[in-house]
This record gives structure tokens, sequence and C-alpha cells, in this order.
């Protein structure tokens, strides 16, 4: 049990001193353009990553004074959309409907960014599809390679997890040190 807990918390240490600050800055400068020009956050994330989503959009809405939403705390709507529509277009349709546009942005919280190859969090990179067709800018906090988020994000932040085993876990409990981080920054705070 001692070596579990002993490497565990050594990649949490390695992760926090591994992790880029200036990727940390240009997505809190992504935030306070937002917030200028009045601009709306949807949060995006399936799982663990969700949970996070639903946590996050107190904190934007309460702190920050960003108008912010996860579709993911709508469980009637996500279900029916799923039902109806199916899984890959269920945040696409609801972005839709809330009228995405380019003063807006999407922040997603995901530990693979999605890969529509290897069919992983599809609906999340639909939905980026969306926000790049609008004009949207996109930000993450991501982990492995980042995936399809990484490649189109306006900025992302990515987690930095040496084991694979600890991906997930790590990634996750990552995501909640660093929108922390943003939302209680100086330039954010009302």
């Amino acid at each position: 049990m001692r070596n579990y807990i002993d490497d565990y918390l050594s990649i949490v240490r390695k992760t926090i001193l591994k992790l880029d600050h200036k990727e940390v800055e240009n997505t809190i400068n992504f935030f306070v353009d937002l917030k200028k020009k009045r601009g709306r956050l949807f949060l995006l994330g399936v799982g663990g990553s969700a949970a996070n989503c639903s946590h996050a959009v107190n904190d934007f809405r309460k702190i920050c004074h960003i108008e912010t939403y996860a579709p993911t705390d709508n469980v009637s709507e996500l279900t029916a959309r799923t039902n109806d529509d199916g899984w890959d277009t269920v945040f696409s349709k609801w972005l839709e409907v809330s009228h995405l546009s380019k003063k807006d942005m999407i922040m997603v919280f995901s530990v693979g960014g999605g890969n529509i190859e290897k069919n992983i969090s599809t609906n999340i990179v639909k939905a980026l599809d969306l926000a790049k067709k609008v004009g949207s800018s996109i930000v993450g906090i991501i982990s492995r390679d980042g995936g399809y988020t990484r490649k189109v994000a306006t900025s992302s932040i990515l987690i930095p997890i040496s084991k694979s085993e600890f991906i997930t876990p790590v990634a996750e409990s990552f995501q909640a040190i660093i929108w922390h981080l943003i939302a209680t920054h100086p330039k954010l705070r009302d």
C-alpha cells in the first residue's frame, strides 16, 4: 500500500513541476478577453470531467461573473438528445440551440481530448468543429497528447503525466487545480 501512495504522490509532484506556466497564462488571457466582450463560457467534458464541468460552472459564474453553462448539467435534455440524435452530436446540437457565437468560448476538460479515429469523445470533437465554424475561442485542460482539443484549441493546458496507470485520476484532479487557479486569478475576480 505504501508504494502505491508514494508513487501516486510522486506523480502529482512531478506533474506540478512540469506544468507549462505560459500555457496557463495564455488561457487566463483568453478568459480576460471573454469577460471584456461579455461572451459566454460553455464547459464540455464526459465522465469525471463532466462532474468537474458542473463544479466549474459555479466558480466561473460566482467568482468571475462570466455567464457559464455545461450541457451535462441538464440530464433530461442530455438523455433526450442522446436517444433522439445520438451521443456523437449531443454537445453540438445543444450548442446550436444555445446560439454559440464568436463572442463565446468552449472549454474542454478531457483526459484524452477526443479522437474521431479511435471513437473517443466524439461528442467533444463535433462540438469543437462547430466552435471552429462559428469562430468561438476554444480552450482546454487535457492530458495524454491532448487529442483533437490540443490540435484545434486557441489555447490549451497539457497535464503532463508520465505513468499511464495514473493518467485519468491525476488528469481529472489537475483539471480542478487549474480551473480554480484561473477562476480565482485577480484579473478575473470581480
